[in-house]
Order: structure tokens, then C-alpha cells, then sequence
């Protein structure tokens, strides 16, 4: 298994979780903990104090008349040290402008 992390999961739920420390990530559904570990250690350059790992199933779908069901995939839900962050988390403050 060459590449184990996909992309980050970007949700409203996982940013919020951002502030304690935990990131999710989507993965290769093969992984395992240990090896999702060393990715993320070794990618961002952080301590993980866990990783939760949780399969996420399908939902069916309507393509054109066709009811078909989109793929199973792999989340892990990573937690670092106190202290620590990745940078492609961080909640961006935006300011509303008046028109």
C-alpha cells in the first residue's frame, strides 16, 4: 500500500474537532491503525496520541432511472498531542462586508 491517506475529510463536524486536536482523514480501506499512524506522523510531522477508524457505507443513489449505491469507505478520526495542529485544518475567519 503505496498511498494510505486520501484527503481530508472537510466537514462541519471534523473542523469543530479541530480545536481538540483531532483531524479525519479518509483512507485507504485496507489500513489499518498502525499504518495510518505513521503516515500522518511522518506527512505532517506530528505526535498521534490515537487513531479511531470508523467504515462509512454507501448511500443509494438515483442515476437517471437506475438506483445505484455509491462506494464503502474508510475514515480515520486522528488524535495529536495537546499543543499540536496541521495547518490544512484551520478554521479561516472571515469577515462579512457590507454592500
Amino acid at each position: 500500500m503505496s498511498v494510505i491517506i486520501y484527503q481530508p475529510v472537510i466537514s462541519e463536524k471534523s473542523i469543530q474537532q479541530g480545536s481538540a486536536s483531532k483531524y479525519t482523514f479518509r483512507i485507504d480501506p485496507r489500513a489499518d491503525a498502525r499504518a495510518v499512524r505513521r503516515a500522518i506522523e511522518k506527512l505532517f510531522k506530528v505526535k498521534v496520541t490515537s487513531v479511531n477508524m470508523v467504515c462509512v457505507k454507501g448511500k443509494p443513489k438515483n442515476v437517471g432511472r437506475a438506483r445505484v449505491k455509491r462506494a464503502d469507505w474508510k475514515k480515520a478520526i486522528v488524535t495529536l498531542l495537546p499543543g499540536q495542529t496541521i495547518k490544512l485544518f484551520e478554521e479561516r475567519k472571515t469577515t462579512e462586508h457590507a454592500n
